[in-house]
């Protein structure tokens, strides 16, 4: 590392003049007397930058740092009224190429710094810790890993960052697997209750080639051959009773007849008594009643004969059943009836055994989410045996970096210093220098156990620290 062997501020912030070598220093005094104004002019030679409006001391037209190291490194800045910045940065004698860029490789931000890192959130203290640690890294790598570049992941952040935020619970593979699982949930949820509704051994392909129709057809003649049957029995014992209402009909239309002539005969035995000249005609005419009623009972005749015919046809007609038993269908019935209940189960069937290729799919699915996260659980571990750890004492665990085991909010203020100081000094190519502004706000022993620290490895510090002196004092540390 370098050191600083010669700083020289000139007309810059709230500073005439001001010179020092390479020595540690505290600068005291009251607020405006140009302690800070030290610390400024020191950071804007390195970074070219300052928080203030007015960088040329009030009154002048031009203002200077130079700060020289041990190293053969020199920087010389100046700030004009009215033209354009100068700057010179060369080492040994050359000027550097891509001066700006240079100087960022020489310091590290806290270093201007450290005890800012005491008042971050943890989170940005724990970026940073986990940002020192070295290991090489592309998106390649990642691709390697995960067989794909998780688009959920920011990476501007270090590996361990991103390796936690890959398996994080908040993640996409953390998420989608939550989802995949809690879906395995539901469908192995149905696929029991479509289960307790199908029979136990239920054979879908047998009861898709059963068919009922046929059995139906079959229970249907059976049944119009039993019909047939019970007629044949019905005629055949109702043919002595039928035969009776046929005579019986016969004889009432005989006696019927019998009294229409005999009345007739009567009107015209009267009607010969009173109308003489009438008897030859009613003669006649009695003569041929007896004919007429030959005929009408011919006619009677016929229509008994023709309905004892027509009946014993039909009897004849169903005579083959007779004789037979009715044919018991329940067997079939009850085949058929098994047949429909089966084949009402197919849809089911077929919906349950989607569903567990369905699960089987996302178990694989959920399987592959939770080799990933699991690679990115157990990567740092393997990172951290193959990379440089800066810090002593320095873990990771789950993303958070620990010191000696604990994370950076559970350290004491004295270790919290140490670990600061530790953090603003990882470049070892750089210039070893301390800037350390305000330290009044630590508490005595603390400052002192910081200037120890400090001092114990071997660094350069120019502290600042506010005091009720009217002017500035310059105490070599």
């Amino acid at each position: 590392m370098s050191n600083i062997t010669k700083i020289k501020i000139k007309n810059l912030f709230g500073i005439r003049e001001y010179e020092a070598d390479g020595s540690s220093l505290e600068l005291s005094g009251k607020n405006g007397t140009g302690k800070s104004s030290v610390l400024d002019a020191i950071k804007y030679a390195l970074a070219n930058k300052s928080d203030r409006d007015y960088i040329v001391h009030k009154g002048e037209n031009e203002g200077e740092i130079i700060v020289e190291t041990d190293t053969g490194l020199s920087i010389d800045r100046k700030v004009r009224i009215g033209k354009a910045p100068y700057k010179s940065v060369k080492r040994d004698g050359l000027e550097v190429g891509s001066p700006e860029a240079f100087l960022k490789e020489l310091f590290t931000p806290l270093q201007l710094n450290p005890i800012e890192f005491m008042n971050m959130d943890k989170k940005q203290q724990n970026a940073i810790i986990l940002d020192m640690i070295e290991y090489p890294w592309d998106m390649n790598k990642i691709k390697e890993w995960f067989g794909e570049i998780p688009a959920w992941v920011s990476y501007d952040q270090n590996i361990l960052s991103v390796l936690n935020d890959i398996q994080a619970e908040n993640g996409d593979y953390y998420q989608n697997r939550r989802n995949i699982d809690r879906d395995i949930r539901n469908k192995k949820a149905f696929v029991e209750e479509i289960a307790n509704g199908i029979p136990v051994g239920y054979d879908v392909e047998k009861w898709e080639q059963a068919s009922a129709g046929d059995i139906y057809r079959q229970i249907e003649r059976m049944q119009k051959e039993n019909q047939t049957i019970e007629r044949a029995k019905l005629l055949r014992d109702s043919r002595d009773s039928k035969i009776r209402k046929f005579d019986a009909d016969r004889e009432i239309e005989i006696t019927a007849l019998d009294r229409e002539i005999a009345n007739r005969a009567n009107q015209i035995d009267k009607s010969i008594a009173s109308l003489n000249e009438q008897i030859r005609a009613y003669e006649t005419e009695k003569e041929q009643l007896a004919s007429k009623k030959s005929d009408k009972l011919e006619v009677i005749e016929q229509t008994y004969k023709a309905n004892v015919a027509r009946f014993d046809a039909e009897i004849a007609e169903y005579a083959e059943y007779a004789d037979k038993q009715p044919q018991d269908v329940t067997a079939l019935q009850e085949q058929a009836q098994e047949i429909e209940k089966m084949q009402s189960h197919i849809n089911e069937y077929k919906r349950m055994l989607r569903l567990q290729s369905e699960i089987e799919e996302m178990q694989a699915q959920s399987q592959e989410l939770t080799d990933k996260i699991e690679k990115a659980r157990t990567l740092p571990g393997e990172i951290l045996t193959n990379c440089t750890i800066p810090i002593a004492g320095l873990t990771v665990e789950n993303g958070t970096p620990l010191i000696n085991g604990l994370p950076v909010s559970n350290l004491s203020e004295g270790e919290k210093l140490d670990l600061c100081i530790d953090v603003a000094i990882q470049n070892p190519n750089g210039l070893n220098i301390i800037l350390i502004d305000g330290v009044e706000k630590l508490a005595t022993d603390l400052r002192e156990k910081l200037y120890q620290k400090c001092k114990n490895k071997g660094l350069q510090f120019i502290a600042t620290r506010t005091t009720d002196d009217d002017t500035m004092t310059v105490v070599t540390l």
